[in-house]
C-alpha cells in the first residue's frame, strides 16, 4: 500500500469482478466493525452517493469470507472491506481471491451512469444524489418548476439509445480550478489532496458530459438499458427530487 492508501483498481477497470491480493491486516471502523485491508482492491468503497461493494473473499483452501460492505477508513484513503462480526478471519500475508458481487455492481454501474445522463437532460445545480440497485435519485435546484417526467424520460432514452462511449481521464487540481463549470454539485466539491481529479466523460471527447466522479460506470450508454423517471418530488421552494427506475415509463 502506498502513502496514498489502498490502490483503487476499480477506478481504471470497473469490470474487474475478480482479482488476487495479499491481505495486509485486519482493522476496525470507528464503531468497531472488522474489515480487511489490502494494498489494492477491486471493491468500490462507498462515496459520492454510490454504496460500497459486497461479495466475498476466497482463501487458498476454498473457504469463503463474506464481505458485507466496503468503506473508507478514518484516513479517507485506506479501504476497509467489512466482514460479519463473527467471521473466521484470514491471516495477514495470505493471498486471497476477491470476488465482487457482480450482479449488484453492474446494476449500480448502470444506475450511476443513468444519473450522469439525467444531469445532461436536466442541466441544473445538483443538491444531492443516491445510487441504488433498483432506484436512484438526483436532487436539483430548479427555479421555475420541474419538467414533465415523460419529457425527461424521452431525453434520457435518446442518450441511452445513441450508445455514447463512457470513459475516464485524469486532470490536475489546477486544471479543475481553471474549469469550475465541470463541477455540477452545488454542495459537494471533488476530494483533493492527491493532486489529480478523476473525470467521467460521456460522448466523443466527453462532448455529451464531463464531470468529476470517483464511481463505477458502464463503457457505453446503451448498457444502461431502458430507464424512466418514476417520480418527481417537491422537496423545497426550488428543490426537486427525480427518481430514476429501470424499465419503461408506466402507462
Amino acid at each position: 500500500m502506498s502513502e496514498a492508501g489502498t490502490e483503487r483498481v476499480y477506478q481504471d477497470d470497473s469490470y474487474l469482478s475478480t482479482m488476487e491480493a495479499e491481505l495486509l491486516r485486519v482493522d476496525t471502523t470507528a464503531d468497531g466493525r472488522p474489515g480487511l485491508v489490502f494494498a489494492r482492491t477491486n471493491f468500490f468503497a462507498a462515496g459520492g452517493g454510490q454504496p460500497g461493494d459486497t461479495g466475498f473473499v476466497e482463501t487458498a483452501d476454498g473457504r469463503q469470507v463474506k464481505i458485507v460492505d466496503t468503506v473508507y477508513a478514518a484516513d479517507k484513503s485506506t479501504i476497509l472491506m467489512l466482514v460479519e462480526d463473527d467471521a473466521a478471519l484470514p491471516q495477514p500475508g495470505e493471498t486471497l481471491v476477491l470476488h465482487v458481487d457482480w450482479k449488484r455492481r453492474y446494476k449500480l454501474m448502470r444506475m450511476h451512469t443513468a444519473c450522469h445522463l439525467l444531469t445532461v437532460v436536466c442541466p441544473f445545480p445538483i443538491t444531492g444524489a443516491a445510487v441504488g440497485e433498483d432506484e436512484s435519485r438526483v436532487d436539483f435546484d430548479i427555479p421555475e418548476g420541474a419538467p414533465d417526467k415523460a419529457e425527461v424520460t424521452a431525453g434520457l432514452m435518446e442518450l441511452v439509445e445513441a450508445n455514447h462511449p463512457v470513459f475516464t481521464r485524469w486532470i490536475s487540481d489546477a486544471e479543475l480550478d481553471a474549469n469550475p463549470g465541470l463541477v455540477k454539485s452545488a454542495n459537494v466539491k471533488p476530494p483533493r489532496g492527491t493532486g489529480r481529479i478523476r473525470l467521467v466523460c460521456v460522448g466523443d471527447e466527453g462532448a455529451v458530459d464531463t464531470q468529476p466522479c470517483g464511481g463505477t460506470h458502464v463503457l457505453e450508454t446503451g448498457e444502461v438499458g431502458e430507464i424512466h423517471i418514476g417520480k418527481i418530488e417537491k422537496k423545497g421552494k426550488v428543490n426537486r427530487r427525480f427518481r430514476i427506475r429501470f424499465g419503461p415509463l408506466p402507462a
